[in-house]
């Protein structure tokens, strides 16, 4: 998306890392926070009622609630260039922040903190960049239902799409779910749950609890699952506007993750919106579910195992 820049860091030894969106001037923000399993950081200021306005920067980190304090990092990043809310003389940086537990693959004992939030920023671009274990990706997995010993490996992923009018949509989404990705195009399984030996393939999460009911033994522990993804528009929204559009992108994470926002996983979407283009507030959403979807299913695509977990390209 034109003006919205991208940026990563991460701790390859460690596994875990960050994804920092620095939104261009202006930007309206909001957030659909359906996870019953959530860290966050000033979401509270993408209500439509808030005082402040716009949002500077979305950071999605690895590290649990632990990897909050990489959002530090952003603020000041963000403070040096004059970005943030005016107050006092000084300008307070709007950075919402969401997590993902990481802490069970790699060194758990290492976690994002404010060198790896600005080390994001400095690297941020235009453009889609690297995909895959990269930034808040790098420790992610997926498909947890007979505990993680049976787990693949999650990632991040983008995608984007035009609009029917003009204008376009871009999500970016980290994977790091208790059930399975679910190609919504073809209904194909690309990463969940691996089975028990001696049986062989990948488990839908879905169908084994509807018919099995959740196993007693090995199931993921609460809080370990969360899939965060961002969508961004050149359509002109306002707060409210972009709050139903963070609720229509959370269509595609359904779609493409089975089953999502359960009581075990922290799933939020952000929407955000800058630029001076018309649309159908219809038209924007069903394209930002597309470009979720997408970005879920990229995610697992790319991913790396670094050889501790099985990602999508080991199983092929």
């Amino acid at each position: 998306m034109p003006g919205f820049r991208l940026g990563h860091a991460q701790d390859i030894r460690a596994l875990t890392g960050v994804s920092v969106v620095l939104c261009p001037p202006g930007t309206v923000g909001a957030c659909d926070l359906r996870g019953t399993a959530t860290a966050t950081r000033h979401v509270d200021a993408l209500r439509a009622e808030h005082l402040v306005g716009n949002v500077d920067a979305v950071l999605l980190t690895g590290g649990s609630a632990f990897g909050l304090a990489s959002a530090d990092g952003v603020a000041e990043f963000l403070e040096a260039r004059g970005r943030g809310f005016p107050a006092a003389g000084y300008t307070v940086p709007t950075v919402a922040a969401g997590v993902l537990f990481d802490l069970r693959l790699g060194d758990g004992r290492v976690r994002p903190g404010p060198r790896m939030g600005r080390e994001a920023c400095e690297a941020a671009r235009e453009g889609e960049g690297l995909q895959g274990s990269v930034g808040a990706g790098t420790g992610a997995t997926v498909g947890k239902l007979l505990g993680f010993g049976q787990a693949m490996k999650g990632g991040l992923g983008t995608a984007s799409l035009p609009l029917p009018g003009g204008g376009r949509v871009g999500a970016l989404a980290v994977v790091n779910a208790f059930g399975g990705v679910h190609d919504p195009d073809t209904g194909e399984i690309l990463a969940g749950p691996r089975a028990l030996p001696p049986a062989e393939g990948l488990i839908d999460t879905e169908a084994y609890l509807r018919e099995r009911g959740r196993p007693a033994r090995g199931f993921a522990s609460p809080g370990e699952n969360t899939t965060l993804a961002v969508v961004a528009t050149d359509v002109r929204l306002t707060k409210p506007e972009a709050h139903k559009l963070a609720q229509m992108a959370a269509n595609g994470l359904i779609r493409a993750v089975r089953p999502s926002y359960t009581t075990v996983d922290g799933d939020m979407v952000f929407a955000l919106s800058q630029g001076d283009r018309s649309a159908n507030l219809d038209d924007v959403g069903a394209a930002a579910a597309a470009a979720v979807s997408r970005a879920i299913c990229r995610a697992v695509r790319e991913a790396d195992g670094f050889g501790q977990v099985p990602a999508w390209r080991d199983l092929r």
